[in-house]
């Protein structure tokens, strides 16, 4: 992908090629941590970040989930190949089920634990989601599963940028090893969808270079 980029950034809108190519940056950082997959997930974030994140004013209502489900929404729809779509279902009796069957990247499940709701609660907002996820893979919506897939890794997201976890921590392997596999797995195929469209809207980026 930074080979093709190379080749065609000039042709592409000034914001989205520096988009692409922040976000390759990051990918790229990301594929060099070897084993060390606290390191990676972030890094894979950072180029997801990169990927979507657009600039929308102080007076913006949306929050940050906000954003990337609206960014999501348009990945999926200018997708005609279907290839997010596939690897979601193939994917799905791997790492994604495993993802969302995780209770510990969900985040009612700490709201129940740090006070702010009742077990029962988040018992039922855990069972109402999974209901919500075979309803949407029984109607091949692939959006619906997709957000709900970064519901979760938004959640990891937290537990690692914010301090939430310790390093190389074992409580927690399973879920970053999951998360990282996914990620892994997706955030190349948003990077290239945004070169396979660079005619689209993607918005315009924060911090633009300043010379």
């Amino acid at each position: 992908m930074k080979t093709r980029h190379r080749v065609e950034r000039d042709g592409q809108p000034k914001d989205l090629a520096l988009r692409i190519h922040r976000a390759l940056s990051w990918l790229d950082r990301a594929d060099r941590s070897g084993e060390d997959n606290d390191a990676r997930f972030i890094f894979l974030w950072i180029a997801f970040n990169a990927a979507y994140a657009r600039e929308v004013g102080y007076e913006s209502s949306q929050s940050e989930r906000e954003r990337f489900h609206a960014f999501l929404a348009h990945v999926v729809r200018v997708d005609a190949e279907k290839r997010v779509s596939d690897l979601l279902w193939q994917e799905y009796s791997g790492s994604v089920r495993v993802l969302l069957d995780n209770r510990y990247v969900f985040q009612p499940f700490w709201d129940w634990r740090n006070g702010r709701i009742t077990e029962t609660e988040y018992q039922r907002q855990f069972d109402g989601a999974r209901r919500i996820i075979t309803k949407a893979l029984g109607s091949g919506d692939t959006l619906t599963v997709l957000q709900v897939v970064f519901h979760r890794l938004y959640t990891l997201r937290n537990q690692l940028v914010h301090g939430g976890a310790t390093w190389n921590s074992e409580v927690n392997r399973n879920q970053v090893r999951d998360g990282t596999s996914l990620l892994g797995r997706l955030v190349p195929l948003v990077i290239e969808t945004l070169m396979n469209h660079a005619d689209e809207d993607w918005g315009s980026i924060h911090y633009p270079v300043v010379d």
